[in-house]
């Protein structure tokens, strides 16, 4: 079984990923960073030269690959779940946790990390941030736990899903 971080950009899906799967002792995949090394490009430069609906088919091909795996925690890009196959494959051996933050917290860790957001890249990131956020609300629904990020440090969110896990198999074994 696989643990599933989704959520919009800069909720916490890296870090909390790296440092949940060090305490389970389980693989730490990261989508994005698979479909990088695969087509050789930064994400900002994918979206430049081809576009949107050509990095959701790669994100999509990537997802069905990794959702194969087993013992993983499996960080992914923030529209992933706009694709209806992508959350049944991540489901198919996965629990899926939806990390949350208020778009002004987003905004202010987004200038606080070096790099250019393809999505963000508007006259006011703010007002696209809680566009986006309004838009993918219903997407980010599909989840087993959603965790608000804002106000807990990445250790105890670590410890939330630890514990929920642990709840969810004993759920599944009776």
């Amino acid at each position: 079984m696989n643990i599933v971080l989704t959520g919009f950009m800069c909720t916490g899906k890296t870090s909390v990923g790296k440092l949940l799967a060090k305490k389970l002792q389980f693989e730490y995949i990261d989508t994005d960073e698979i479909i990088e090394s695969t087509i050789g490009l930064p994400i900002t430069q994918i979206f430049e030269r081809y576009g949107e609906p050509y990095f959701r088919e790669i994100e999509s091909k990537v997802v069905q690959e990794v959702s194969k795996k087993n013992n993983c925690v499996i960080s992914t890009g923030g529209g992933v779940v706009l694709r209806k196959e992508n959350m049944l494959n991540l489901r198919s051996n996965g629990i899926i946790i939806n990390l949350t933050a208020l778009p002004e917290t987003i905004f202010k860790r987004l200038n606080q990390q070096p790099g250019v957001r393809p999505l963000l890249n508007k006259p006011n990131p703010l007002q696209e941030i809680k566009n986006l956020l309004e838009y993918r609300k219903e997407f980010y629904k599909d989840c087993d736990l959603q965790i608000s990020t804002d106000n807990l440090s990445i250790e105890e969110i670590v410890t939330q899903i630890i514990e929920f896990v642990k709840k969810y198999e004993l759920g599944n074994t009776n």
